[in-house]
């Protein structure tokens, strides 16, 4: 199951094409802090995150790992210890990393590890990164919190964990969801997210 559906993604990539797209830059002058999250394929939470007010940016790449940039080939064979993962650049005057941890949980499925939806193996595996003390006590409380007012009985073993290197992917994962919407939401609905996710929680979240 695995390798069929890595292979469906290598072939959406190479068949389809790659595509281009320019990131957005920060705004001179505005304060920007930075978030980073993994819930499985970063195609599908770079779409998550990109439209909220107070996003800025949205970089899909690898964290969490052994080893100084490593490409997508090797990420996905499992070898290097990384996760695909988000980095998410938002103003904290419009947007607050509460409000982000919100949309993390209600973007992911939190009752298992090492997997998200049809995407198996450690580098699919859900986690919260912090980056400082404060963000380590928000994520922590969300959590608290969630495990309270959850929806669905199975416990939460998501993890939290300190913020490491970040690598930003290879040019054409970013914002794949945009250059390839129709091939994008093709491979979404076939890992069966949207399905699981309302399952959990109830609707299926804004994407």
């Amino acid at each position: 199951m695995k390798h069929s559906i890595l292979l469906l993604r290598l072939m959406l990539l190479g068949i389809f094409g790659l595509g281009s797209g320019a990131t957005v830059a920060a705004t001179a002058g505005t304060d920007i802090n930075k978030a980073t999250f993994a819930g499985g394929c970063f195609w599908c939470m770079v779409a998550a995150f990109d439209n909220l007010p107070g996003v800025v940016e949205v970089i899909a790449g690898y964290t969490g790992g052994h080893s100084q940039n490593p490409t997508y080939e090797e990420v996905s064979a499992g070898g290097t210890g990384h996760v695909e993962a988000i980095q998410v650049l938002y103003d904290p005057a419009k947007i607050s990393y509460t409000k982000l941890l919100e949309v993390f949980w209600h973007n992911v499925d939190p009752t298992v590890t090492n997997r998200q939806f049809c995407d198996i193996g450690p580098e699919y595996r859900a986690e919260i990164f912090y980056q400082d003390a404060e963000q380590r006590r928000q994520a922590e409380q969300s959590k608290a919190e969630l495990t309270q007012s959850k929806p669905f009985k199975d416990p939460i073993v998501t993890r939290i964990v300190a913020a490491s290197a970040f690598y930003p992917a290879e040019e054409y994962h970013q914002y794949y969801y945009r250059k390839n919407p129709v091939r994008y939401k093709y491979y979404r609905y076939t890992c069966g997210r949207d399905q699981r996710l309302k399952e959990l929680w109830g609707s299926e979240p804004e994407h």
